[in-house]
């Protein structure tokens, strides 16, 4: 008996063992590889310069996560260029032209706004505060301007909605292969009240990432508007989640865009003139002139660079919205300048939602704001409209000065 007694006492230690090794396996250990902590803050944030707000809020978000946010492809030589791009044109300062408290108001697409300045669409806010989305959309309410929204978003597109809480909104679409869920989405868009689709066709595979690999990061949040038939994307790095969306655009998924909704359909990703002629032609109601930030093509030329290129052959006939590099009042002014109607951030605001959440993305745009003001004044211009009328000095390019 006593034999019997021992033996299955062993028997059952070894099914414990045994138990615990797959409880471990299945979730009960790993939850604590996998769970993802981030920022809580809820605050207002002393801005000084704008750029510091990278270094201040590595402190809140991982190493992977940051590198994904701030990152850009290959040896990021366009991710640079980006912002370096600015500095080839200058601004003549204006004096004796009367100007007294600029009017930085303006309109696109039909929509008044605060300042010439929108959010850009970017992937999971998630990563940088645990309001994600949500809160960028409650800043960017009170700031009176207009949140973009990713398909990879780590906020559904309802929970975005309900935070902006009535505030203009647009859903960027990366169009899926399964035109079902294309047209579910859209329509769940136009049914939350968004404003205008965001087509973007710069992304048909991701870039090679080379920060992305070193880390070996993959999105520790679910993506939870990104359809059903993409797979799961918790786990999955975001060249797995590129390759499950459709990879060969053409004009005729402009169409089919238009053709799924009466909301105006803004092409994103537009670096060439022909490439804003064939959107337009394709029925685009504006063109977003942008580099993807530097994440895509390592090697192609600053967002800036082209934008008055592609502005002069829209030449007006649809708005035109820019991103890519823009942390200043003289960046906002520059590209207006150059030919955009408005522009768009995206990385300050995850950084300003990292160190103060919603508090934190205002006081983004209370920087910007004031910071705008400043140079129009100083630049003689009274408001948005006399912007696009100023001529930029170009600095010399080699032995002769050319045009950007």
């Amino acid at each position: 008996m006593k034999k019997i007694i021992i033996v299955m006492s062993i028997i059952l230690l070894v099914a414990l063992v045994i138990w615990l090794i797959i409880q471990y396996n299945n979730g009960a250990g790993q939850s604590e590889k996998t769970e993802y902590v981030a920022s809580n803050r809820d605050e207002e944030i002393l801005i000084v310069d704008i750029d510091e707000l990278e270094k201040r809020a590595a402190e809140f978000i991982s190493i992977g996560a940051l590198g994904y946010i701030q990152g850009g492809a290959e040896t990021e030589s366009t991710l640079r260029r980006n912002q370096t791009a600015f500095d080839m044109v200058d601004i003549y300062p204006r004096v004796l032209t009367g100007v007294n408290e600029p009017n930085i108001k303006t309109s696109i697409l039909g929509t008044e706004i605060s300042l010439p300045v929108i959010v850009a669409p970017a992937a999971a806010h998630g990563l940088a505060h645990v309001s994600a989305e949500a809160g960028s959309a409650k800043g960017a309410a009170v700031s009176g301007t207009i949140m973009s929204v990713s398909t990879y978003a780590s906020s559904t597109l309802a929970e975005v909605a309900a935070a902006g809480d009535g505030a203009p909104q647009w859903f960027q679409l990366y169009l899926s292969k399964d035109d079902k869920a294309n047209r579910q989405l859209v329509k769940l868009a136009e049914d939350l009240g968004y404003k205008a689709i965001i087509l973007t066709v710069d992304a048909p595979i991701g870039g090679n990432r080379f920060r992305d690999a070193r880390n070996n990061f993959e999105f520790p949040l679910a993506l939870p508007n990104v359809p059903r038939a993409g797979g799961k994307t918790q786990g999955q790095s975001i060249n797995t989640i590129f390759a499950a969306a459709k990879n060969v655009l053409t004009p005729y998924d402009v169409m089919y865009v238009k053709s799924l909704t009466k909301l105006p359909v803004i092409v994103k990703g537009i670096m060439h003139p022909d490439d804003a002629e064939v959107a337009i032609i394709a029925g685009a109601d504006a063109i977003w002139v942008s580099n993807h930030g530097g994440r895509q093509l390592d090697g192609a030329p600053a967002a800036f660079e082209v934008l008055g290129d592609v502005a002069n052959r829209v030449n007006k006939r649809v708005p035109i919205i820019f991103d890519s590099g823009i942390r200043r009042g003289q960046h906002i002014f520059k590209a207006i300048a150059m030919g955009a109607d408005v522009v768009a951030i995206g990385r300050p605001v995850i950084y300003g939602l990292a160190l103060g959440g919603w508090r934190g993305v205002v006081s983004v745009f209370d920087y910007l704001k004031k910071d705008l003001q400043r140079v129009m004044w100083l630049a003689g211009t009274q408001n948005i409209e006399e912007i696009k009328n100023v001529e930029l000095r170009y600095k010399c390019i080699s032995v002769k000065c050319e045009p950007l």
